[in-house]
């Protein structure tokens, strides 16, 4: 079987369609729907461009190689609304062959036993996700009812306002929006009023189409920018701890115990300066984009040298 054009579209939904080349979370470059060198599809890299309409071909040939043929096997005979609530599962999940819900569609177990088991699939690094409980119930809703997701256009369409393009929760948003205030623009905390100037701004900085729209590329983004800032500060605390277990200076609490003990080892504080500074060029390299964007206006080339590579 083949996904459908509502397939598809759903799938978009979810995913985002991104034209321009951005980095996902993990700092991989990625197009499309969500596509990587991995897709084995196409090879993003920075500053690449596609059409709408490559982006929708290079889904299809994702779809053809990586995902159809595997819905097909383990959800044989699937009407087409039951095959594209697989496939957009197996596109987030890449686990269709081994969940449990499955077999209990095989043996049509019914819809209430068969919804227990796919919700189960709501986890991410071991937490549940408030956006994959969401993604799993619309799943569901295609699986089930044969009732596909639609965006929500705002009532009043506005260029001065930002639009958001996923299908995202207000814990979501809210997340999204108090990071943003946090990096300093000010977006406030009305999801519906959100000015596109500075999601705009937000977007020159991180060399992303400036289109004031709030999707895949710009959220991803943004959750560059928090692990950065999560991943930093240890290493600031660890410089700071060094230094102060060589001075007798004081140092934050919960590093008095480290210190204390390098204080005691002369040997161990060049190893530990080094170890930090290794450290810090390693992290200076994965977050070499958020350093670009930190640079954006008082050294524009420079920045555009870090995203380059």
């Amino acid at each position: 079987m083949q996904t459908s054009d509502k397939g598809i579209e759903a799938l978009a939904l979810e995913e985002g369609d991104v034209l321009r080349a951005y980095r996902c979370p993990a700092g991989r470059w990625t197009i499309g729907m969500g596509l990587t060198a991995a897709s084995g599809v196409i090879k993003p890299r920075p500053g690449m461009v596609i059409t709408a309409q490559k982006s929708r071909d290079l889904t299809r040939k994702a779809l053809t190689r990586n995902y159809e043929p595997r819905v097909t096997t383990f959800m044989p005979g699937a009407k087409q609304h039951e095959f594209d609530a697989g496939i957009s599962f197996d596109w987030n999940t890449g686990a269709i062959h081994k969940a449990t819900w499955v077999p209990l569609w095989a043996r049509k177990a019914g819809a209430a036993a068969i919804s227990v088991k796919f919700r189960l699939w709501n986890k991410g690094g071991g937490k549940v996700l408030p956006g994959l409980v969401a993604r799993r119930e619309r799943e569901l809703r295609i699986l089930i009812e044969g009732m596909y997701p639609v965006l929500a256009e705002p009532s009043r369409p506005s260029v001065s306002t930002a639009r958001w393009v996923l299908q995202l929760d207000f814990a979501e948003k809210l997340a999204a929006m108090t990071a943003l205030n946090d990096l300093g623009y000010l977006v406030g905390l009305d999801s519906a009023a959100i000015p596109a100037a500075e999601i705009r701004r937000f977007q020159n900085d991180h060399g992303l189409t400036a289109d004031g729209k709030i999707g895949r590329a710009t959220l991803s983004t943004l959750q560059r920018r928090i692990d950065a800032a999560a991943k930093t500060k240890p290493v600031a605390l660890a410089a700071v701890g060094t230094a102060g277990a060589s001075s007798g200076a004081t140092v934050p609490p919960g590093t008095s115990e480290v210190t204390d003990w390098i204080a005691a080892q002369p040997w161990a504080m060049g190893a530990a300066a080094g170890v930090v500074g290794i450290w810090g060029l390693w992290l200076a390299w994965r977050y070499r984009d958020v350093i670009a964007a930190k640079l954006a206006t008082r050294a524009p080339r420079l920045a555009a040298f870090l995203r380059s590579i």
